[in-house]
């Protein structure tokens, strides 16, 4: 029988590496769109990010407005696609949340695959559950920058909440 004798010092030296690199941690805004709302993928989506390690900081099922949705497709405005957007985004309830985690945003965005779903890779959300360009089921910020405006639009401050899982100490963060 093997056991193990890695005692405090292991897990002083995990604390420790966390400590630093938290630093490196990043925040994400993530919206499950109304298509994944009517499928009922929120569940199955959700712990893909889970799965990785990311942390849900803040997370609302809310119906987006025009007008909210407006500030947060501003960049689309103009562009062919924005009236369909604009219509798919309010047309049904959405899960919006707040991922945190080292990397959040590149880990998320690798997660979630390319925006149409037929170019996205198996093991992807949007290449195992997608097929569409408009209805692709997800969305995440692209950059920090996107993230805090994005973030700002839809939660306030005290919405979020910073806490820490137990089992942080065993991922090596």
């Amino acid at each position: 029988m093997h056991v193990w004798h890695g005692g405090h010092a292991g897990a002083r030296a995990g604390l420790a590496r966390r400590r630093d690199y938290k630093g490196d941690m990043e925040q994400t805004l993530v919206i499950l769109k109304p298509d994944a709302v009517q499928r009922g993928l929120i569940g199955r989506i959700i712990a893909r990010f889970e799965d990785k390690g990311l942390r849900i900081v803040a997370m609302k099922m809310m119906t987006i407005s025009r007008e909210l949705a407006g500030k947060h497709y501003e960049a689309h405005q103009g562009k062919p696609f924005y009236p369909a957007l604009m219509d798919f985004i309010t047309a049904g309830p959405v899960v919006a949340m707040v991922l945190a985690g080292p990397q959040a945003i590149s880990v998320t965005r690798a997660l979630m695959g390319p925006t149409r779903g037929w170019e996205a890779p198996p093991g992807t959300i949007r290449g195992d559950f997608g097929v569409s360009a408009t209805c692709n089921l997800v969305h995440g910020s692209d950059s920090p920058e996107s993230a805090r405006r994005e973030i700002a639009l839809f939660f306030g401050p005290e919405e979020i909440v910073d806490w820490e899982p137990a089992d942080v100490r065993w991922l090596g963060l």
